[in-house]
C-alpha cells in the first residue's frame, strides 16, 4: 500500500480521504494510495461499521471461515495495513476504526441528510442534490455491501424528497422541481418523486404539464410492474380532470340514442329531381 509517485499532491498536505460512493479510492492529499483489494475490503468495512469489534469484522469478512482463522486473517491483515504510513486506521482495544483525521464521504451524505431531515433550509445544504449520486461499491456483492447499499439508496431517496417538498412549500418551484427530478432519476419506478413533480405543476398552473408527467409516469408503471398508480396520485389530479370526465359522461347517452348518420347541414334549397327520375 504506497502513494502514487506520478499523481502530483495537492490539497492539504497529509490529509486523508476514502471514498466509497462509485468506487474504493483511498487518496492522501490528492494522491491516490495503491491499496490491494483484499485490504480495501477490510479497509471499507472498518468505515462503514466503526467501533465495531475484531470478532465482528472477522465474521465479515470471512464468513465461511473458523473464526480462530478469520480473527489471524484479520490480525495479519490490520498488521500489514499499520506497516504504512498513509495506513487510515486506529486500534484502541477490541475496536477498529477509521482515524479521526480520515474524511469519509458516505459520512458526509449522512450528515447532509441528517441536516435536512432536521429542518435546515435546503438552500444552505451545500451538496444535497448530488450528494450519494454514486451507489456504494459498485460491482462488490457481499452481504454486508448490499445492506449498505440499499440503506444508502433508500436515505439519498428520502433527502431529496424532503428537499423538495420544503421547496414546494416555499414557493420555490423550479428548485423542488429539480430535487423530485434528481430523486426520479436514481429510482424511475418509485411513486413519490412523480407524485411531487404533479404537485409542482399543479402548485405553478401547468395543468397540461401535471396531466403529462401523470400519463407518463402511468404508461411506465404498466409497461413494468403492471400495476396502476396509487389512489394517492390518481387523487391529485381529480380536480384538474373533473371537466373533462364530466363532458364526456354528459356526451356520452346521445352519442348511444343516434341513429343512422349525422344529419348534413343544408346549403341551399332542395335540387328538384333529375329528369330520368320523373319520367320513371
Amino acid at each position: 500500500m504506497a502513494a502514487d509517485p506520478s499523481v502530483p499532491t495537492g490539497g492539504r498536505p497529509g490529509a486523508v480521504s476514502l471514498h466509497l460512493l462509485g468506487g474504493f479510492r483511498l487518496l492522501h492529499g490528492d494522491r491516490p494510495v495503491v491499496v490491494p483489494r483484499g485490504l480495501q475490503r477490510v479497509i471499507a468495512l472498518i468505515g462503514l461499521r466503526p467501533g465495531a469489534t475484531r470478532c465482528q469484522l472477522a465474521g465479515l469478512l470471512w464468513p465461511d471461515a473458523p473464526e480462530e482463522r478469520a480473527l489471524s486473517s484479520l490480525r495479519t491483515a490490520l498488521w500489514r495495513l499499520r506497516q504504512d504510513p498513509c495506513c487510515p486506521l486506529t486500534v484502541s482495544g477490541d475496536t477498529v476504526r477509521l482515524d479521526p483525521s480520515v474524511r469519509l464521504d458516505v459520512d458526509e451524505l449522512v450528515g447532509t441528510a441528517t441536516r435536512v431531515r432536521d429542518g435546515d433550509d435546503p438552500r444552505c445544504t451545500a451538496g444535497a442534490l448530488a450528494a450519494g449520486r454514486h451507489d456504494l461499491l459498485p460491482g462488490w456483492y457481499d452481504d454486508w455491501v448490499l445492506l449498505e447499499r440499499e440503506r444508502l439508496r433508500q436515505l439519498r431517496l428520502h433527502m431529496l424528497e424532503q428537499v423538495a417538498g420544503q421547496h414546494l412549500a416555499a414557493g420555490r418551484h423550479g428548485e423542488a422541481l429539480e430535487a423530485a427530478l434528481e430523486a426520479m432519476a436514481a429510482e424511475p419506478l418509485r411513486e413519490t418523486p412523480h407524485r411531487l413533480v404533479v404537485r409542482i405543476h399543479l402548485a405553478e398552473g401547468n395543468a397540461f404539464e401535471a396531466v403529462h408527467a401523470f400519463y407518463v409516469y402511468r404508461d411506465l408503471l404498466r409497461r413494468e410492474l403492471r400495476l396502476e398508480p396509487s389512489p394517492a396520485m390518481c387523487a391529485l389530479l381529480d380536480d384538474t380532470l373533473a371537466p373533462i370526465r364530466r363532458a364526456s359522461r354528459d356526451g356520452a347517452p346521445a352519442a348511444r340514442h343516434r341513429t343512422g348518420p349525422p344529419a348534413r347541414a343544408a346549403t341551399g334549397p332542395a335540387r328538384p329531381p333529375s329528369p330520368q327520375r320523373r319520367n320513371a
